[in-house]
C-alpha cells in the first residue's frame, strides 16, 4: 500500500462513466476523467482539524493529480490544498 508523505493524500479514483444518460456506450477515449476519489491514505502531517479522513469522497483538481499504479490498482496522489470539497 502507498503511504503518502507530508500533506499528501492517496485516492482511489472513481471509474469513468462508460454509458451516457440515454444508454449509449462510450469508447474509452471519449470517457471523461472523474475528479472524485475516495481517500485511502493520509500523509503524516494531516491533522483532524484539516477535515479529511480515510473513507471520505472528495472532489479534487485534476491537473494537480499524480496517477500511479500499485499492485494492479490505479490510485491518485494529491496535496491536501488541491482538495476542493468533501462529498457528504
Amino acid at each position: 500500500m502507498l503511504k503518502p508523505l507530508a500533506k499528501r493524500i492517496v485516492l482511489k479514483a472513481k471509474e469513468a462513466e462508460s454509458t451516457t444518460a440515454s444508454g449509449f456506450v462510450l469508447p474509452t477515449a471519449a470517457q471523461e476523467k472523474q475528479q472524485i476519489g475516495q481517500v485511502v491514505a493520509l500523509g503524516n502531517e494531516i491533522e483532524e482539524k484539516d477535515g479529511i479522513k480515510v473513507g471520505d469522497q472528495v472532489i479534487y483538481k485534476s491537473f494537480a493529480a499524480t496517477e500511479v499504479n500499485d499492485n494492479n490498482e490505479d490510485f491518485v496522489i494529491i496535496e491536501l490544498k488541491e482538495v476542493l470539497a468533501v462529498v457528504e
